[in-house]
């Protein structure tokens, strides 16, 4: 039997532990399952090495959105110690100048005392069109953003806003590699993900269905069944 491999988890913008609340029961059984927190720094880099200094030695690295922007930075910080990655719902791209206008925005709207008025604002664009009337997941959004907080919302939006651009680096990983989109991710749709999982040697790349940008939540069966083959599957 393979000995057991601590799994870390990399959340997203404004996403807490809840992102991976149906994921972490079926994760405990392949080993320990650890949470980053990404909220107490301003740069993708210094969040990294933050992480690390925490982590075990060794570890399967999950990261969904902006936490893919930090699983990439890990992998340059420390390769070694990242045996399995999943990617989900990410893009290996910097910020377009558009993204980047509407972060500030986001950014001065919290700074101003409406960042209650965030979560609301962004729901739309994070999931799949048939889950805009889902209050329980709708609910489950505004309790994240209430965990982060506007300060530490500001703090990722910056560091998101100045991430490098990981696409050079794609084709050094070596370890087993899943990449996960839902087929509406309107924020990071899916040739975002076909472009990373042509780059990254013997990558899987896997679609879900009816799943906008929060895969984990809206389909958590269908990401389960992919994260148990990618953590069942051979390593290196």
């Amino acid at each position: 039997m393979r000995e057991p491999l601590p799994t870390l988890l990399l959340p997203g913008l404004a996403a807490t532990a809840r992102l991976y609340a149906p994921q972490i029961p079926l994760l405990w059984q392949f080993g320990p399952v650890m949470l980053a927190d990404h909220r107490h720094d301003d740069s993708i880099a210094a969040i990294a090495r933050r992480i690390l200094e925490q982590a075990p030695p060794r570890f399967a690295l999950l990261g969904l959105s902006m936490g893919g922007y930090i699983g990439f930075e890990l992998l340059r910080q420390a390769p070694g110690r990242v045996e399995r990655l999943a990617l989900l719902d990410t893009t290996a791209r910097p910020d377009t100048p558009e993204q980047t206008a509407r972060r500030r925005a986001l950014i001065e709207q919290a700074r101003t005392g409406r960042f209650g008025e965030v979560a609301d604002a962004l729901y739309p664009a994070l999931v799949h069109p048939d889950r805009l009337a889902d209050h329980g997941l709708r609910a489950q959004v505004r309790c994240m953003a209430e965990e982060t907080g506007a300060e530490a919302f500001i703090r990722q939006q910056t560091a998101i806003m100045n991430r490098l651009d990981s696409r050079p680096h794609l084709a050094a990983i070596g370890c087993p590699t899943l990449i996960l989109v839902g087929d509406a991710d309107q924020l990071t749709p899916p040739e975002l993900a076909q472009e990373i999982a042509a780059a990254i040697p013997g990558a899987r790349l896997v679609v879900v269905p009816a799943s906008g940008h929060l895969s984990t939540l809206e389909q958590p069966e269908r990401v389960n069944a992919a994260l148990v083959e990618w953590l069942a599957a051979p390593g290196e």
